[in-house]
This record gives structure tokens, sequence and C-alpha cells, in this order.
């Protein structure tokens, strides 16, 4: 068995570590494009587009290190099966768990790392790398402004953005904390559009088709809803500059997460889109040990050997995974389904599918 073990295992990492180093050489290829672009057209100093592409370097393993295992497991395995050595093993008496299973308990250390990596590396790098960008002295708000997440740069308030595209944007929510144990005043708008005044340093927003918290004149300590169609507030950022390095939820460890919503909780701040944030990195960091599930049976059935398509069929599995994975990562942040669950619902879908296909895979 321990001969066989090493085999499998030397076919797997071969594999994955092939898978590896294209993958990292596409993703960086494409990113220093983009920082080659910082250096010429922006006029930054190689030293910090080299510090930038460092701090890169975390972010693109998160998707690169999944990747890669779900190739290499069709890779390996494919090549196993198309010259009929599975076939081999099996008529000695040997499963086809057993053939695996050095394999599953490799993609458990993989996830197992990946878990660090998402919840501890990652976040400091991501932070770093924004701080590295304040640095080079931009002064324009809308650089502290990110669609799906909470953003405290500003004074006062606390802003969440479905989505932004350019300096339009749609479904936000903008919160102005009132004080421990208090509601928030809150403003909710279908749509709108920021407006920057460089010279009063004023950053406007036109909000249109929404609702909006009024104080009561008779009872202060309390709110009533006005309607609006179109609505318009001034946010000040004469101190943005300092502001905007303050963590977002992509730069907060697992730990600072958990303070951040326990500290909304106690303002009456909606936390599922800061729940949905940790329950999505435990979900990528398992989708390692996912994607052995999934895609073993699946090359042993198609049999093929070329590295190409194996390739292809891997982008194929993955552009499945992530299109589900954003697809309940929103209904996630818009309140429509337990943040754990629908976080959860690609590794289970995935996970159910291959061990079903292995299942039968093994029997047949």
């Amino acid at each position: 068995m321990r001969i066989l073990r090493n085999y499998v295992l030397k076919e797997f990492f071969g594999a994955f570590f092939l898978s590896l180093f294209i993958l990292t050489f596409v993703m960086l290829l494409g990113n220093m494009i983009k920082l080659a672009d910082l250096i010429i057209s922006k006029g930054i100093s190689i030293l910090v587009a080299g510090k930038l592409f460092l701090y890169l370097i975390p972010f693109l393993f998160s998707f690169i290190l999944p990747v890669s295992t779900l190739t290499a497991v069709l890779l390996s395995i494919g090549r196993l099966s198309g010259d009929n050595e599975l076939v081999a093993i099996r008529s000695s008496g040997i499963g086809l768990f057993k053939i695996l299973s050095p394999i599953i308990i490799v993609g458990v250390v993989l996830s197992l790392f990946a878990v660090i990596l998402n919840n501890e590396i990652i976040p400091v790098s991501h932070h770093k790398s924004r701080e590295t960008l304040i640095e080079l002295g931009s002064q324009n708000p809308m650089a502290a402004l990110e669609a799906g997440t909470f953003i405290t740069a500003f004074e006062k308030y606390v802003i969440f953005i479905y989505r932004i595209d350019g300096n339009k944007f749609s479904n936000i929510r903008i919160y102005e904390p009132q004080g421990e144990n208090k509601p928030p005043r809150t403003i909710i708008a279908k749509k709108g559009e920021f407006i920057v005044l460089p010279d009063k340093q004023l950053l406007k927003l036109k909000l249109i088709d929404g609702t909006s918290d009024e104080i009561n004149p008779s009872d202060p300590e309390n709110f009533y809803k006005l309607n609006f169609k179109t609505y318009f507030m001034n946010i000040d950022f004469k101190k943005q500059a300092a502001a905007v390095v303050n963590k977002k939820a992509k730069d907060m460890t697992l730990q600072e997460l958990r303070e951040e919503i326990d500290r909304f909780k106690s303002t009456g701040i909606n936390t599922a889109p800061l729940l949905t944030e940790i329950y999505k990195r435990s979900t990528l960091a398992f989708s390692c040990i996912v994607f052995i599930f999934a895609g073993a049976p699946f090359a042993m059935i198609t049999r093929r050997r070329e590295k190409s398509l194996n390739f292809g069929f891997a982008f194929l599995i993955m552009a499945l995974y992530y299109l589900l994975l954003i697809g309940f990562e929103t209904l996630s942040s818009e309140g429509a389904m337990t943040p754990w669950l629908a976080m959860a619902m690609p590794n289970i879908i995935f996970g159910l599918l291959g061990a079903g296909m292995l299942y039968k895979t093994c029997l047949s």
C-alpha cells in the first residue's frame, strides 16, 4: 500500500504544482500589466509597485489553491483512468476510496491552510495594499467607496452599497449611529449618484426613490419615516484621507470581524454582510476538499489524459461553482437567506453531487 500511496501522491503533486505554476503566472501577469500602467501613467515608484505586487499574492492564492487542487485531481486521476491503471489496481482487490484517501488527506491539509490564509494573512495584506495606495497621496473620496462592504471612512456615517458603477450606485443604506443601545438613523435608496466637490471637500450624494428616518419634533428620541423621490445629502471628506485606512470587512481578521459584529449589533445595524464575509471565507477554504470529491469521479468517468481538456473542465466546474457562490452571497447579504446556510450551499451542492458520483463509481 505504501508504494501505491506514494505513486498516487506523486501523480497528484506533479499535476498540482504544474497547475499552481501556470495559474500563478497567468494571474500575476495580468496584474503586472495593471501595475505597469500605474508606474507609467501615475508615476509611482518601482518600489511601491513591488510592495503592491507582494500584497496581491496572498489574495490570488485564495483562488489559485482550489483551482489547482481541482485541476490536479482531474489530471492525475484522469491519467490513471485513461491508462487503465485504476482497473488494474481494482482487480488486485484495492478499492477506489483507498486509492483516493491520500489525496483526500492532502485536500484536508490544503483546506486548513486556506482557512489561515483567508482569515489571517489575506486581510492583513489587503489592508496593507490600501495603506500603500493612501500613501501615494490620493485624496479622491471615491477611493473609499466599495460595493458589498461597510464603509466607515466618513465621520458620522456607516454606508453599505450593494452595487457601484462609476459614479452611479444602486441599493444603498446609510446609517447614522445615535449612540449605545439606540437605533441608528437610516436612509435607504434604490439608486443614485456621487458628485464630488473637491473645492468644498464635499461628497454629494443624490439619492433616488427611498426612505429617510427624520427626527420627530414632538419626540426627539424617535424617528418617523419620510418617503422621497430625490434626496440630497453632503458628506464632509476633510478627514477622509486619515479615515480611509480604517479597516473594511475584507481587511479584518476573523476576530476583528466578530468584534465589529458585536459593535454593530449594539447600535442596531444589520450585520448580515459581515456574517456573509466570515462564512464566505470558510466556504472558499474548504472548497479544496470539496473539489477532490467532485473532480475524482468526473476524471474516472471521462478518462481524459489531455492536459488542455482537463484544464478546460476545471475552469468550467469552477465557473459554475463561483456563479453559485455569487448568487448565494447576494441572498445572504440582502438578508433573504441565513448567512451560514447560504454560503455553505455551494459546498453542499458540489460535495453531495461529488460524493454521489464517487459512490456510484466505486460500486460499478
